[in-house]
């Protein structure tokens, strides 16, 4: 389903085999990753579990509370969109730390899609009576009645999602990787100071 997503977010029209083609790819970009990839995606998963899991008391902490306990659905789900989410991050740090200006990308549709993600993680496995926009709609018995049903596919939504963005952005970097700009060439110093100094008039010698 996820390659399915995939095919059909990517623009233009794509042959028949192209989710075999971008599952092909997406394991080939992660086998090439390199440690501080590795590094950088267990850091971001571990930053994203701890603020879901703490404003959302998965993880008991002294400064937040929830009046509905929480659910045995609520701790895979956050572990896999935080590992999701993380590995998402890792796809925008440099393979090396030898500085690239070809690697500064912008977020785009990928990093949209999982920062939505994300969010959507955090309303699903919140406490549906302590979110303050929820009970602004649609008040305490609203939020019990009509949100924490909602919150599973709240759930679905996000990690598809995330997954979504996540294999879009491996497939890029392997089918389709952004162009390198072609670095200038360096002028030599006395060139330069050659070149600012004022021609001499005609007729001096």
């Amino acid at each position: 389903m996820l390659l399915a997503m995939v095919t059909l977010l990517t623009p233009g029209t794509l042959p028949a085999r192209e989710p075999a083609r971008t599952a092909v790819a997406a394991s080939r970009a992660l086998r090439a990753w390199t440690p501080r990839q590795v590094r950088a995606a267990v850091l971001a998963g571990t930053v994203a579990a701890l603020v879901v899991g703490l404003s959302t008391v998965l993880v008991p902490n002294p400064v937040f509370s929830r009046e509905i306990a929480t659910l045995a659905w609520n701790y895979p789900v956050w572990l896999v969109a935080s590992a999701l989410t993380g590995m998402l991050a890792a796809t925008y740090v440099r393979p090396t730390s030898t500085p690239d200006p070809s690697d500064d990308e912008p977020v785009g549709t990928a990093g949209r899609l999982g920062m939505v993600g994300g969010l959507l993680t955090w309303f699903a496995v919140g406490c549906p009576v302590c979110n303050k926009i929820a009970l602004l709609a649609i008040g305490y018995s609203g939020a019990l009645t009509w949100f924490a049903p909602a919150q599973p596919y709240l759930a679905a939504l996000a990690i598809t999602l995330t997954a979504v963005a996540l294999v879009w952005r491996l497939r890029g970097q392997v089918i389709c990787p952004a162009p390198r700009r072609a670095a200038r060439p360096r002028r030599d110093a006395r060139a330069v100071r050659a070149a600012a100094r004022p021609s001499p008039s005609p007729g001096r010698p």
